[in-house]
């Protein structure tokens, strides 16, 4: 998929922009080859990049001594400070939707998630899988708050203005506090309609009725939860691009997991890593890279229109490098 996304990129033949691609080795494989699931110099490399593109990575049966998963994703999002994960979800055809009655363009919803903070905070924490019992902390911080809070009405301004915060305040004082510092946020951008939902009602207004969405704004563990909701009712994780963006750094990649029972088949869907190519673009500092962003989404847009282009998990036959390669032809027209 990774591929697929160069051959995107290289396709748009930009005038004043040339793409150097420097590839590192993360993840469970570079665990069981060397040890390290992010070396150091794959971390410097990401700390020196312009932007970061990241495969989808992941071994369930590799994992560390308290039984958790190798996550150099979530490595980088800490090292580096990507505090801020977008996650658009957009309904491309209606065949594409498993809800009734839904046309291209209704769904179109933003995930914004906190990515440093919230549930995962103490992922790390050492844990005797004989004990008597495991806990985790959740970690709420007020300037972790203000700022992804601030970041998702910012990303409203550009949209419908429409703002959800999407907690539990009714049962964790943790997210009380959360909601108490998104409605004083929220006073900076009187322009922009906010509301707070909380997240079991979130997850059936999704499927129920997700067009009254725009840009929702979450805890770490809720946003990853529903942002492969969102991902759902627009197609599959296949469709899901994200961005983790910091004040430094971002980096892009597709929302979906590694999926190794199709590992080596040529049979995944491309759309979500080239539409995080597309992010990547758009978040570039230039007029040509921005300019081009709207090319890719646009040539995506373009090639999905026809229901036969789709890869197997959208009951298509087109392999990952014939959708890929019919997104490239379409962005050099």
């Amino acid at each position: 998929m990774i591929a697929e996304a160069l051959r995107v990129l290289r396709a748009l033949r930009l005038k004043s922009t040339e793409f150097h691609f420097t590839e590192y080795s993360v993840g469970a494989c570079e665990y069981l080859a060397r040890g390290n699931p992010l070396p150091h110099s794959a971390l410097e490399g990401c700390r020196k990049a312009d932007a970061i593109l990241l495969g989808a990575m992941g071994l369930p049966h590799v994992r560390w001594p308290n039984g958790t998963e190798m996550a150099p994703q979530l490595d980088l999002r800490e090292q580096l400070d990507l505090y801020c994960g977008i996650r658009p979800c957009k309904l491309y055809h209606s065949a594409d939707t498993p809800l009734k009655r839904r046309e291209a363009g209704e769904i179109d919803v933003v995930v914004v998630r906190e990515n440093t903070e919230g549930l995962f905070f103490g992922r790390k924490r050492m844990q005797d899988l004989r004990a008597d019992e495991a806990r985790d902390e959740m970690r709420i911080s007020r300037a972790g708050a203000e700022r992804i809070c601030r970041a998702a009405l910012r990303i409203a301004r550009a949209r419908r203005k429409r703002v959800s915060l999407i907690d539990k305040a009714n049962v964790l004082p943790s997210m009380a506090y959360f909601r108490s510092i998104f409605q004083q946020v929220a006073a900076e951008f009187p322009d922009v309609g906010t509301e707070c939902v909380y997240v079991d009602a979130a997850a059936l207004y999704l499927v129920q009725q997700p067009e009254r969405f725009d840009v929702l704004v979450t805890e770490n563990m809720f946003g990853d939860i529903l942002s492969d909701l969102a991902a759902g009712i627009v197609g599959g994780m296949g469709m899901a691009p994200s961005a983790d963006l910091g004040d430094k750094h971002g980096l892009f990649q597709p929302s979906h997991g590694s999926a190794p029972d199709i590992a080596g088949k040529g049979i995944a869907n491309p759309i979500a890593t080239i539409l995080s190519a597309a992010m990547m673009l758009d978040w570039l500092p230039s007029d040509e890279t921005k300019a081009a962003a709207r090319r890719v989404e646009s040539a995506v847009e373009e090639v999905l229109q026809d229901p036969q282009n789709r890869t197997p998990d959208l009951r298509g036959k087109l392999s990952t490098e014939d959708l890929g390669r019919k997104v490239a032809e379409r962005v050099s027209y």
